[in-house]
């Protein structure tokens, strides 16, 4: 592993597409004195992006990752979060030159504060969605959880009955509470004699 010498200023960039450039960025940075860069040419919404892990690897105390824009480091504020929380516990500084935020500074420190309350806001606003969906579902009838087995002799006839009467496979499967692919594995099968 390559270590940086103390208070280098080391560069991220990324673009989510090939046909996206990294030179803007990278001029950017390099007009912040940035020595190295690392970057990456996929989504931000990616948390396995291999040149970040590279970044991470090679800061160290003393540190300062510049970023031409903060949603740079990614699309997902939580992900944006643990990064700057691993470089802030790790002694290294995080400068996005657009946004303005400086973290080795009072007022970045507080940008990054109302990002972290915001990204708990935001959290707790898609738990409250997801319950009030789930429970609009099961009040129309969803039914959440794995799908039971037919293994009822009795439930298998019941199937094949509503079939040659003409029901459809969607409403037999809904009526028995299993999938269609396993209503159609059912019904493929010789009955039994």
């Amino acid at each position: 592993m390559t270590v940086a010498p103390a208070g280098t200023r080391i560069g991220y960039i990324r673009v989510s597409t090939v046909a996206q450039t990294l030179e803007q960025q990278q001029a950017a940075l390099e007009a912040n004195g940035v020595e190295k860069t690392f970057s990456d040419t996929m989504s931000g919404a990616r948390d396995d992006r291999p040149g970040l892990a590279q970044l991470l690897e090679y800061v160290r105390e003393g540190d300062t990752v510049v970023v031409w824009k903060l949603d740079r480091l990614g699309r997902n504020t939580l992900h944006i979060l643990e990064v700057v929380r691993t470089l802030t516990d790790r002694g290294v500084t995080l400068v996005s030159i657009t946004d303005g935020i400086d973290s080795s500074t009072a007022a970045g420190r507080m940008v990054i504060g109302v990002l972290a309350s915001m990204a708990e806001f935001e959290r707790e606003l898609v738990k409250e969605r997801t319950a009030l969906k789930r429970e609009a579902a099961r009040r129309n009838g969803t039914r959440f959880g794995r799908r039971r087995k037919v293994e009822d002799d009795r439930m298998i006839a019941t199937a094949r009955r509503m079939k040659a009467d003409g029901h459809t496979g969607r409403d037999v499967a809904k009526y028995l509470g299993v999938s269609r692919a396993t209503l159609y594995r059912l019904l493929a099968e010789e009955p039994a004699r």
